[in-house]
């Protein structure tokens, strides 16, 4: 798995920011890796990317980073 698979998931779905564990979990590959790619993908210019505050239950709000498919 790589960028192209990862740009692949975005694209399929253009209206929604995914962060890298929903991607990960799309693709059945490791979170480690996703994040590598997406990084790659970010200096590229290749997705558009912003920080929002996410719910996640053992740890109540946080800052994540979601990604989403760039025209």
């Amino acid at each position: 798995m790589g960028q192209q698979d990862i740009y692949n998931v975005l694209k399929k779905n253009k209206k929604q920011w995914l962060d890298a564990r929903e991607i990960a979990n799309k693709l059945g590959i490791s979170f480690g890796s996703v994040i590598a790619n997406l990084s790659k993908l970010r200096k590229a210019g290749i997705v558009l990317f912003k920080h929002i505050y996410k719910t996640v239950k053992p740890c109540g709000k946080r800052l994540v980073m979601v990604y989403k498919w760039k025209k």
